[in-house]
């Protein structure tokens, strides 16, 4: 009998249109022999609503369903309540792809939620979601094991009242230019550089609008080098990839709308660098717990080519320019393959 998945997409955080672009690739490459497909969207607003084609996440269609759609919390249930017009149908769901990014998705609590049902669900789970999500909480675990990182500074005040202090131990422990972040965030939302105490003032304002807690680190001249990572008690990880960025950092302008950007495979490094970034690599990504995939990003520095890690992404994006599955692709593994190893790991687990 075919399994029931269950591929949830869109979501409340910044990077809503970017999860329904990576859940529609995703069910592109479903074996529609082996698997019977269920759609969830949810809307920025956290309305759960079921789609019933590709096409119509593809178009945004998808948000006009009057069909509800929701996970069940009740492990009794094992699946999914579709609610029309005051009639509840429960259907019986093997797996979960929680395709989102960003908060509320990636960040542990829709993790949470399929715990709480005990489905099957691919990716980390709550903790490792949750750290890898969290910038601030990533750079403790980071240090735990011992892999090289940008120097750096929080302000998690959760208001503006303490920029000022900011600013001044910014200048004394980092000196400009420096990035700013939000601790919780993806694609580089909120994410700033600053040159100057006015830019970097402006940049913890912006950042604060995603959250409230904020990074700020020493700016690293070199290039920008991502690595995936497979697996659950024995971990793999791919040959590297490197962003050549079209602006003067890859901003989620640069990644999605700028044309320029480019992504190199196996890029001219040495082979004692790229083995590092691999090694590193698995070691982040069992420091947080991981399990399932991960894509996680380094900076090669210039002049001395040492390794610095800069964050981890626990769902990576599916888009046909996400770094994650073209490293596979470039390994020898389609998508369809990567999918299929990515639910056999949800059940592993």
């Amino acid at each position: 009998m075919k399994k029931q998945i269950a591929v949830i997409f869109g979501g409340q955080s910044s990077e809503h249109d970017v999860s329904c672009v990576s859940a529609a690739n995703v069910m592109d490459g479903l074996d529609t022999e082996k698997y019977d497909i269920h759609m969830i969207g949810i809307t920025k607003q956290g309305q759960w609503l079921l789609a019933d084609t590709i096409e119509s996440i593809r178009d945004g269609s998808w948000r006009e369903s009057r069909q509800t759609a929701v996970i069940s919390p009740d492990h009794s249930h094992h699946g999914l309540l579709k609610i029309m017009d005051g009639t509840i149908k429960i259907q019986h769901i093997d797996v979960v792809f929680p395709v989102l990014h960003g908060l509320y998705g990636e960040d542990g609590t829709i993790q949470g939620l399929l715990e709480l049902s005990r489905i099957p669900y691919v990716g980390c789970g709550v903790l490792a979601s949750a750290a890898g999500m969290d910038k601030i909480s990533t750079k403790i675990f980071a240090d735990r094991v011992g892999v090289r990182q940008a120097d750096y500074v929080t302000d998690t005040a959760r208001d503006n009242s303490q920029i000022e202090a900011t600013i001044a131990e910014v200048e004394e422990k980092l000196g400009y230019p420096v990035f700013v972040k939000p601790s919780n965030a993806g694609s580089s939302q909120g994410v700033s550089k600053a040159h100057n105490q006015e830019e970097l003032k402006e940049a913890i304002q912006i950042a604060k609008q995603h959250d409230y807690r904020v990074l700020i680190e020493e700016s690293i001249t070199g290039r920008e080098i991502e690595c995936a990572v497979l697996g659950g008690e024995k971990v793999k990880a791919s040959m590297v990839g490197e962003i050549l960025a079209a602006a003067e950092f890859y901003d989620f302008d640069a990644k999605y709308n700028n044309a320029e950007s480019e992504t190199v495979i196996d890029p001219d490094l040495p082979e004692e660098v790229k083995e590092k970034v691999r090694n590193n690599a698995i070691a982040i990504f069992k420091a947080v717990g991981g399990y399932g995939l991960s894509r996680v990003d380094f900076f090669v520095e210039q002049d001395t080519n040492e390794v610095i890690f800069n964050e981890i992404n626990t769902m990576p994006g599916f888009t046909d320019i996400s770094m994650y599955p073209m490293l596979w692709k470039a390994m020898g593994m389609e998508k369809a393959e990567l999918l299929n190893q990515l639910i056999e790991l949800a059940y592993e687990r």
